[in-house]
C-alpha cells in the first residue's frame, strides 16, 4: 500500500507507471498529479489514469480527511496553507522537479494555491469547476458559518445521511445522467470516507476559510487550463472571470456536462486535457 508521512500525517497515493513499450524516459512528460474534490479519493481517476498514463508518471493522491489518508483530530491541520505544503513536500519525495498539476472542485482550489505558492514546482495547471475562493470578506464568514453548521450536521447525523443529503444538491442534479453503475461505486467510494475527515476538512480548507486567491490570479505564469461543464452555469462564469486574469489561460466549456466533468463528458475530458499537456 503506497503510504508516506508528511509532517505527522500518512498520506495514501497511487503511482501509475507508462507502459514498457511507451516512449523513453527521456521523452516522457512530467508526472501528472491528479487532486479529487470534496467527499472523493484518489479512486474517482480510475477511468482516467491507464490513457493518461501512456507517456506519463500519474499521481493520485487522498486529501486530507479523504480515503485512506490520515484523518487528523485538529481541524487547523486542514488548512490550505498546511495541505498545501503537505502535497509540496510529498511530491517532492516521489516526483522531484515540476509537475503538471489537476485539480476538481476542492482539489482545484488547493491546485491553485499550490501552484501560487511553489511555482517552481508546477510547470502546467488544470482547473477542473474550480474557485480561487470568495473575493468578499462577507461572503466568506457567511459560507464559513454554513460550512460549520454542515460540519457539525456530518458529525451528529453520520457519513450515510450526509452523503443521501448530499447527492441531493442541485449542483450534482447532472450526475443523475451516469449509468447506474457508476453512480453506485459513486456512491460506495463517498461513504468510505470518515464522518470527522469530512467535517474537519469543511473546517479546515472550507471555501469560506480559505484566503481568497482571485487578487493573485494575474501573477501564476504556469499555462492554465480551466475547464467547466456547460451545465454548470455558476463555474462556469468563475471560469471565464478566472480566465480574464490569469496570464497564460485557456478556457474550454464542455456542452452536456455539469460540475463533474471527468464522469459526465469523459471523453471530451480526456480530448481537452490531451490537448493541453
Amino acid at each position: 500500500m503506497p503510504i508516506y508521512p508528511v509532517n505527522g500525517v500518512a498520506y495514501y497515493y497511487e503511482l501509475t507507471e507508462p507502459p514498457p513499450t511507451s516512449a523513453p524516459v527521456t521523452k516522457l512528460r512530467p508526472p501528472l498529479v491528479l487532486l479529487h474534490g470534496f467527499t472523493g479519493s484518489s479512486a474517482n481517476w480510475s477511468p482516467h489514469v491507464a490513457a493518461l498514463a501512456a507517456q506519463r508518471r500519474v499521481i493520485t493522491v487522498d486529501l486530507l480527511g479523504h480515503g485512506q489518508t490520515t484523518v487528523p483530530a485538529d481541524p487547523l491541520r486542514y488548512s490550505m496553507a498546511a495541505s498545501a505544503q503537505d502535497l509540496a513536500a510529498l511530491l517532492a519525495v516521489i516526483a522531484p522537479g515540476p509537475v503538471e498539476l489537476l485539480g476538481y472542485s476542492m482539489g482545484g482550489r488547493l491546485a491553485l494555491y499550490v501552484a501560487l505558492t511553489y511555482p517552481n514546482q508546477v510547470q502546467r495547471l488544470i482547473l477542473e469547476s474550480a474557485s480561487p475562493g470568495l473575493a468578499d470578506a462577507a461572503a466568506r464568514v457567511a459560507r464559513t458559518q454554513s460550512d460549520e453548521a454542515l460540519a457539525n450536521r456530518i458529525e451528529y447525523e453520520g457519513i450515510a445521511a450526509f452523503v443521501a443529503m448530499w447527492e441531493k444538491l442541485p449542483l450534482f442534479a447532472t450526475q443523475a445522467s451516469l449509468p447506474a453503475a457508476e453512480q453506485t461505486q459513486l456512491h460506495a467510494q463517498r461513504l468510505r470516507n470518515s464522518a470527522q475527515g469530512l467535517a474537519n476538512s469543511l473546517r479546515g480548507m472550507g471555501t469560506g476559510v480559505q484566503p481568497s486567491l482571485w487578487d493573485a490570479l494575474p501573477r501564476l505564469q504556469q499555462p492554465t487550463l480551466l475547464l467547466a461543464g456547460a451545465l454548470d452555469p455558476k463555474f462556469s462564469a468563475i471560469a471565464a472571470q478566472m480566465a480574464q486574469a490569469l496570464p497564460q489561460a485557456t478556457m474550454a466549456v464542455v456542452p452536456d456536462a455539469g460540475h463533474t466533468i471527468h464522469l459526465e463528458a469523459p471523453h471530451a475530458f480526456q480530448h481537452h486535457l490531451q490537448a493541453f499537456l
